[in-house]
């Protein structure tokens, strides 16, 4: 199965001009990023995670950490063909998985090839604009600026660029790709600690509520983050949610 065909076939979600051009042969090197905080104060509320009640308290004030993140520019991404900014800023979190090979090559360098990758598919593949979703998470919990100037607005906590990654979703929730297939298997530990740490923080940066994390499949007709995988997303929101009040 192909990152098109987990992504629902949908060509429609974005009608940018198709960029002709080849794949950039020298990428920089990756640079590694201030590490940034961001404060949240979280709403009120409860929510049921796999039979287990958590609660978001109104008066917890969690400052979350910025987990290490390359940007388009460290991993060589190639330019966009023209993407579009949005004012507001998401409401939401939507987890897909890549439906590629579960690696054993845990490494920095793997993850920006992957990164790379996926924006050769959805650009070349699927004639989008540029990488479909806004972060990628590797096997060994790299995180990657997916789609050009995610990071820039998620540093910012404020506005957005629409996606391509979610039909329904694409104009207000943040689109992960975590690398590997988990129709049977579940992701390693670390790309799981990578994933909770990198929606703590978005859920801080932009006031996400824990509870609006979503998997592919709850807007698409697909598979999509596999069934595995979508068995833990209470487990996850449960994990962010003790994030941000710790």
């Amino acid at each position: 199965m192909t990152w098109y065909q987990e992504f629902g076939g949908e060509r429609a979600a974005e009608t940018t001009t198709y960029d002709q051009g080849t794949h950039m042969n020298d990428r920089p090197k990756a640079s590694r990023r201030n590490v940034l905080r961001g404060a949240i104060v979280v709403g009120a509320g409860t929510a049921v995670a796999g039979g287990t009640t958590f609660v978001v308290s109104n008066s917890a004030h969690a400052e979350v950490a910025a987990p290490e993140i390359s940007s388009c520019e460290d991993w060589g991404a190639r330019p966009d063909t023209g993407l579009t900014p949005l004012d507001n800023s998401p409401n939401k979190i939507v987890i897909h998985h890549t439906a590629s090979d579960n690696s054993d090559d845990l490494s920095k360098e793997h993850a920006h090839e992957l990164a790379y990758t996926i924006q050769g598919w959805h650009m070349e593949e699927n004639g989008w604009a540029d990488s479909g979703q806004h972060f990628t998470i590797s096997r060994g919990g790299h995180v990657c600026e997916g789609r050009h100037t995610s990071l820039q607005h998620l540093q910012d906590g404020a506005g957005f660029v629409q996606g391509a990654h979610a039909p329904g979703a694409n104009t207000d929730g943040i689109g992960i790709e975590n690398e590997g297939t988990y129709m049977d298997v579940e992701p390693t530990q670390e790309q799981w600690d990578g994933l909770v740490a990198f929606c703590a923080y978005a859920c801080a940066q932009y006031g996400i509520d824990p509870n609006e994390i979503y998997g592919h499949r709850d807007f698409s007709s697909t598979t999509c983050p596999g069934d595995a995988f979508y068995a833990k997303l209470p487990q996850l929101k449960e994990e962010v949610a003790a994030a941000l009040n710790a």
